[in-house]
């Protein structure tokens, strides 16, 4: 089993299917436009900018678990990241990471890279690199920086 088998669903409700970003590397991130680090969108989409033409494909999923720091509905969450950091990569519709409705794309993700102490998602922005088979390669806690991954992602878009 891999990232591409599964299924996600755009902000605007259409569903897509991840093995269309097969041979690329994946960022895959849990995100919060009311969370202190939402300030983590501008070095995400750094990132995105850097290394898209190189096959790096950063994803956000925004999510409501977590102090309740995605409020809004899904064409606002948007319209916000574009706006207040200038994100131009994909950012899909709302989605539980954790507890019984947690989407089953976030099972596979906490099931491949466990955190410290448990699988659980403990806040936003936690971040999943993924190769470019849609294997999970390493788990990323939300204080790790979108700089300090940089590393990581150069040396999968160059195996």
């Amino acid at each position: 089993m891999s990232v591409h088998d599964f299924s996600v669903k755009k902000a605007n409700g259409e569903e897509i299917k991840l093995d269309s970003f097969e041979g690329d590397v994946l960022l895959i991130v849990n995100t919060a436009t009311k969370c202190g680090l939402a300030p983590q969108f501008k070095g995400l989409e750094t990132l995105h900018q850097t290394y898209k033409e190189q096959g790096l494909k950063v994803l956000g999923f925004p999510c409501n678990q977590f102090m309740k720091q995605e409020p809004v509905s899904n064409e606002e969450m948007a319209e916000t990241c574009q706006l207040n950091f200038g994100v131009t990569f994909p950012l899909f519709a709302k989605i539980d990471v954790n507890g019984k409705n947690a989407h089953p794309l976030y099972k596979h993700l906490k099931q491949s890279k466990q955190g410290i102490l448990s699988s659980e998602i403990k806040w936003n922005f936690t971040k999943f690199l993924v190769d470019q088979q849609g294997q999970v390669v390493e788990r990323y806690a939300p204080t790790v920086t979108p700089d300090k991954i940089e590393d990581d992602i150069k040396k999968l878009l160059n195996k």
